[in-house]
């Protein structure tokens, strides 16, 4: 009998495997029920829907309109109930405990602290009170079984002029919790270069950040978040595929662009199911990532709005299972990008890939063995 390992896996085995999330937005992650709640607690009364899968539905139905307009509604409700300390907290501490709960056992979550400002938080009260929330998190995720490690990234709006504030926030706070920096909003108009300054201090304090680009926009957008601002990561960067030219025989040829991102390992933060609302794709079997594996590229699975695209890891990987015929190597091999490209020290990185998950996906790929042993017991 030979190895099961290239079969499919379960969704079981799916939602067990270690995995690595380098790329969620903390206001799209909200759960139903805590915005209620938080919108009952400050009088907010503008909520499209007061009962929990009902609410849940029209985030994903406005996410899915095709509407930019509608789209971005979805954000303005979740950030009015992010406004407070406490709520902030819970937010986060939930993050953790949600994405623990779906395997998830390194994740960098994002948010622009310049958003929660509207009730007289400082921008040091924002960062502290989401730092506390997913050392909370982490704490209850471990008592439920579960063991996840999380890193604030801190995003400056694009079309904003707080990045350099941002950046240097970002900086102060790089031994608290918070492990890189972040832009993002609208691409088109609003270029990354409009934001040198603060790319240019981050690099002159070693400080690592990503910046969004290739969503919406396309190359110039990836070219300048990597040659201009020199990006450690491409937020999304989908439309490298834009750069690479397959033929009716199959051949492939890379463009100059998309052979520098492939050769320098850029590591690339796609998220599947959000690329869909946006356009990069008409179907998961269609999304670049499956050329994009097939040559080696450096390649991520992320969520980017799990609230808003109804998602999670573990429902991104099943769909590319679905779509791809992807096996627990596969998923393994996304992971481990991921960890690789993640921004905590490359010793911790590294204990992270051959201690937890390589043993991980070890053992799930081992349990075929067992199988006949189970049914008989």
């Amino acid at each position: 009998m030979t190895s099961q390992t290239y079969r499919p896996p379960s969704a079981d085995q799916i939602r067990r495997a270690p995995k690595a999330l380098l790329h969620d937005h903390l206001d799209g992650g909200l759960r139903p029920g805590t915005i209620i709640d938080l919108a009952h607690e400050i009088g907010y009364e503008s909520l499209p829907e007061h009962e929990s899968d009902k609410l849940g539905l029209w985030f994903r139905e406005a996410a899915d309109s095709g509407s930019l307009e509608r789209y971005l509604e979805t954000f303005a409700h979740t950030c009015a109930v992010m406004q407070t300390p406490d709520a902030l907290f819970r937010v986060a501490a939930e993050c953790a405990e949600d994405l623990a709960q779906d395997g998830v056992v390194y994740a960098e979550v994002r948010y622009a602290p310049e958003q929660h400002l509207e009730r007289g938080l400082t921008l040091e009260e924002v960062v502290e009170a989401v730092n506390d929330g997913f050392r909370e998190g982490e704490r209850r995720a471990l008592a439920d079984g579960h063991r996840i490690r999380v890193g604030a990234l801190l995003t400056a709006m694009r079309h904003a002029a707080r990045a350099l504030e941002i950046a240097e926030l970002a900086n102060r706070y790089r031994d608290s919790g918070v492990v890189g920096f972040d832009i993002a909003g609208a691409e088109a108009g609003f270029p990354p270069t409009r934001h040198l300054d603060a790319f240019e201090y981050l690099k002159r304090e070693n400080n690592h950040f990503t910046i969004h680009a290739g969503e919406a926009f396309g190359l110039p957008s990836i070219w300048q978040a990597l040659q201009w601002c020199g990006a450690d990561r491409l937020g999304h960067g989908v439309r490298i595929i834009d750069d690479i030219e397959v033929a009716e025989d199959g051949t492939v040829k890379l463009g100059r662009l998309a052979a520098y991102v492939r050769d320098k390992r850029v590591p690339l933060e796609l998220c599947p199911s959000s690329n869909l609302q946006t356009g990069a794709a008409a179907s998961i079997a269609e999304h670049p990532i499956g050329l994009l594996r097939k040559l080696h590229f450096r390649a991520t699975v992320n969520t980017d709005n799990r609230l808003m695209s109804g998602t999670s890891m573990s429902r991104e990987f099943e769909l590319l299972v679905d779509a791809f015929d992807y096996t627990l190597d596969d998923m393994q091999w996304f992971t481990v990008n991921a960890m690789k490209s993640a921004f905590i020290p490359f010793d911790e990185r590294l204990a992270m890939i051959n201690d937890v998950i390589k043993p991980g996906y070890a053992e799930l790929k081992s349990e075929w063995l067992f199988r006949q042993t189970a049914v008989t017991s």
